[in-house]
This record gives C-alpha cells, structure tokens and sequence, in this order.
C-alpha cells in the first residue's frame, strides 16, 4: 500500500507553487501597469509636443503673411515700376530670411519680379492649374504643395495685390522649397526630440510637405489614422500602425492657419524596450529575496506539520464514538491528516458561501445612499443587453454640488446626497433601476418606458428636487439629459454617452433643466 503524503510536504509544494504565482502574477501586473503607464504619458508627451510644434508653425505663418501683406500694400501703386517690384523682392527675401524665393505675378499670371534672380522664372506665364492656386484665391492663401516653372517642389505663401480703387493687381508669394534646405525644416530640426521620437508635417490632402527622411516628402498618405484625423482640424493621439505596418505612438495637432497637421510620434517598440529593461531588473533584484523565501518556507513547514500531525495521531488513536468514526470513514482521505480536518472545512465553506453572498450583496450597493453602485450599473447593463428590453436612461447631476460641501461642510453634502436618492425612490417605479454613478451624479433605467414619457418623469423629478428644502442647505436644482435604448444591437454605452451628451447640454444650456437625445 503506498504511503499517504504527509501534510509538511504538501504545505512545502501549497507554499512554493502560490509563491510562484504570486510573484509571475505580481510580474504581469507589474508589466502591465508600467506598460500602460509608459504607453499612456508617451501618448500625453506626444500629443503636446505636437500641439507645441502646431502653434510655432501657426506663429511663422502669421510672421510671414504679415510680411506679405506689409509687401502687398506697398506695392499698390508700383505695379508697373520694375525697379520698385524689384527691390520689394529683394528685401523681404533678404530682411526676411523667411522665404527660399520671393515672386510678383499680375493679374494675367505672369511672373514680373523674382527674387533672387538665379531663379529664371521672370516673364513666365503661370499655366499649370497647382501654379494658379493664389491667382484664382484673390486672397490671402498657403498653397497645396506643386511644382513651380522652375521645377522646384514647393508651397507657396502668398498675398493679393489691390490699387487703391480696389482693383485686383496679381499677388506677391514667397515660397518654401520642400526638397531643399529652408526655414520651416530648420524651425522643426530644431526642436527636434533626442529619444527616438520625431515629428512630419501634411498638408490637408495627406501629403507629407517635411519628414526627417526627405525622400518621403511629397507622398500621399491615406492609410494612416492619425493624419486622417489631423487633417480634419482635430487634435489628440492614438496607438497607430502607420503606413509602413510599424506601430506608433502619435500625438498629433492641426495648424489651423494653413490647414496642415503637424505628427509627433514613437515607435511602440522602441518605447517598452524600457519597460521591459525594468522587469529584467526587478527579477534579477528579488531572486536573492526568492531564495530565502524557499528557505524560509522549508524550514518552517516542519513546524507547521508537527502539531497538526500529534493531533491527528492523537485523535486515531483516541477513543470516540460511532459517530465521529462513521463521519470519519466517509471521509476520502488521499492524505491521513484531511480525514480529521474535512467536516471543519465543509462546515467552513458553509459560512463561507453565506459570507460570499453577503458580501456580492453590498459590493453591488452604494453604502451612503443604498442606490445601486457602478458595480451594479454594469451589471444590469449586461443583463439589459442580453435582454434586449427597451428602457429610457436619465443622466443626473446636481448643479453646483461642490459649492454645497465648500460652504455646508462634506456632512451636508451626504444627508443632501442621501435626501436626493431618497426623492429618486418616490418618484420612481418598483421596476426603474437607480444608480448613483460616482459623487452627486446619478442614473436611472426607466424599464419600458419611451423617450417622451422618460421626459416627463424627468421634468416631474426636476421640479420635485427644485421644491424641495434640503436640510441645512435650502433649494438644490438638477440637471438631466434623456436617451432612449431600444433593444437594438447598439450597445448601452453608446446610450450612456448620449444620456450623458444631453446632460452636458443641459449644464452648457444653463442647469436646472432636462434634455433629450435619442439614440436612433
């Protein structure tokens, strides 16, 4: 017959195996959390870096237009003086430093003067439709990027010309070589990041006009999220995978005055190289602690054994009546020292199973107001979803909440959140879900009810809370946006956000007021 295990070598393997889970799970957390956390203020450092780098750009292009137009006016009368057209040339290109070249073209699109003069362009004809961009603009314009009749590759900024009688004369431009050394590269090298990090600017058609590789500049790029947004005019940053299949952490932010989008971003890679160096040195610094755990364990797990071994002894070899013996024969016994602890486990996990079910009970409850918790709202969404049963959502906040705690104290505040709550209950149904969401905002499910009869309950409610004397405070007011679920396959959070749009609406629109946004 084979020898039971005893129990010091099963509290020895117990020991080392939660040992190494806890630490491989400690390891995990650990990674997880310095990951995201690297991933998240990459993204954050990005996004401003950008945003930095947009309102530089924003700054030059007005600097530079602002020469433009110093230019334009005063060549309003001197259209025809060639000398003047000239010198004007001469010295917003060489004061200026702004431009690679600076052109005058008439209203017939031919180019009068042309700074400097190394650029054989004077006397031609503008034909090419990029070339007629500011021509056919009249006004204040930055260009898509084109090919000028010189053949360079470049955009250009450029300002109308207009007599004193109004009429329209050409335009003065000065232009920026892409392909070539010039002031809006030097301006962004210059604050350039030294981590691996680096920025590119686009148009807002997606074409790359600066990339610290130059021979990108000039491709389209449709495949990337990052300037599909950028190009909109918005701003942010995303976990992208740009049009090389790398994946990148992108900051990205709108030049407003030229419609480009300047892009900061990171390879991802690059980026948890770091985190993975502090998990390397995290394992190596706690294996000399890991060692004398181990040691620490197989020492004491004999003294752990010992007694619960003498009294399992003891009691065998005890006398007892038929009883215990029949409940200890029952008893599965894989190790000899179980038979005598069994009954007090089974009786443990009974009260253990009431402890659980209590404890599921309050971890679902908001303790102050007795309102179902953020614990239980994404419960019942799930339930709902699963469902698919129609409700109405309230989204309620009570307006200048804190002003309350600062004047009334935080003990005000609680008996005003716990008055509030106990409202919701008498104006609501048996079957309506309420949730206090997280400090005085609160949610409502009004099971099958439509949009228009959630409106009523709403205003209903917002006028019993505004009659209302609260202790100590007086008269509170609340504000609550409405949406409708109809047990579509749109998810509930889509309905949550929207019940939470018309709340803000209904703060931007003055509190004290309820408003709807339906979800279809």
């Amino acid at each position: 017959m084979l020898e039971k295990v005893n129990l010091r070598k099963l509290i020895l393997v117990l020991c080392v195996f939660s040992a190494m889970v806890t630490l491989l799970n400690a390891f995990y957390s650990l990674y997880q959390v310095q990951r995201d956390i690297i991933i998240n203020t990459t993204l954050e450092s990005n996004r401003v870096y950008a945003k930095k780098m947009a309102e530089m750009t924003d700054v030059f292009l007005d600097s530079a237009m602002t020469q433009l137009q110093y230019s334009a006016k005063a060549l309003s009368d001197s259209t025809n003086d060639q000398r003047a057209l000239t010198e004007e040339t001469k010295r917003l290109k060489n004061q200026t430093k702004l431009f690679n070249s600076v052109v005058v073209v008439n209203s017939d699109g031919v180019i009068t003067a042309v700074s400097p003069e190394t650029v054989k362009v004077k006397g031609i004809k503008l034909t090419n439709e990029n070339s007629l961009q500011s021509l056919k603009a009249q006004a204040p314009l930055v260009t898509d990027p084109f090919v000028s009749p010189a053949g360079n590759y470049l955009i250009s900024l450029s300002y109308p010309i207009f007599s004193n009688q109004g009429e329209y004369l050409g335009y003065i431009s000065g232009t920026i070589y892409l392909e070539a050394e010039n002031i809006l590269g030097k301006l962004l090298n210059e604050h350039s990041y030294v981590d691996g990090s680096y920025l590119y600017v686009v148009d807002r058609h997606g074409t790359l006009i600066y990339h610290p590789n130059e021979s990108r500049i000039g491709q389209i790029i449709t495949n990337n999220r990052a300037i599909n947004t950028v190009s909109k005019g918005e701003s942010g940053s995303l976990d992208i995978v740009n049009s090389l299949g790398i994946q990148m952490l992108a900051g990205y932010a709108p030049v407003s005055q030229a419609g480009w989008g300047v892009v900061a971003q990171k390879s991802k890679q690059s980026t948890l190289l770091m985190v993975n160096q502090q998990m390397k040195e995290v394992f190596v610094t706690t294996i000399p602690v890991g060692v004398l755990t181990l040691m620490f364990i197989w020492v004491f797990s004999s003294f752990i054994s010992k007694p619960l071994r003498q009294l399992a002894l003891a009691v065998t070899g005890s006398d007892r009546n038929s009883n215990t013996v029949n409940n200890v024969k029952q008893v599965h016994s894989w190790y000899f020292e179980a038979s005598q602890l069994k009954s007090s486990f089974i009786k443990a996990f009974g009260i253990a199973f009431e402890t659980i079910d209590s404890l599921h009970t309050a971890s679902l409850t908001d303790s102050m107001t007795g309102l179902l918790n953020r614990r239980g709202l994404d419960k019942a969404v799930d339930q709902l979803q699963h469902q698919a049963i129609p409700f109405s959502v309230l989204a309620l906040d009570i307006d200048f909440f804190k002003s309350v705690n600062d004047n009334f104290g935080h003990d005000t505040g609680d008996d005003l959140l716990k008055s509030f709550a106990q409202l919701m209950k008498e104006q609501s149904r048996d079957q309506d879900l309420l949730f206090r969401s997280g400090g005085e905002e609160f949610i409502i499910f009004l099971l099958n009810s439509d949009i228009q009869d959630a409106f009523k309950f709403a205003e209903r409610l917002r006028k019993k809370v505004e009659l209302y004397e609260f202790a100590n405070v007086g008269g509170v007011t609340v504000s609550i946006g409405v949406a409708f679920w109809g047990g579509e396959e749109q998810s509930i959070r889509v309905t949550l956000k929207e019940a939470d749009t018309a709340l803000y609406r209904a703060k931007n629109n003055g509190r004290n007021r309820s408003e709807l946004l339906s979800s279809d």
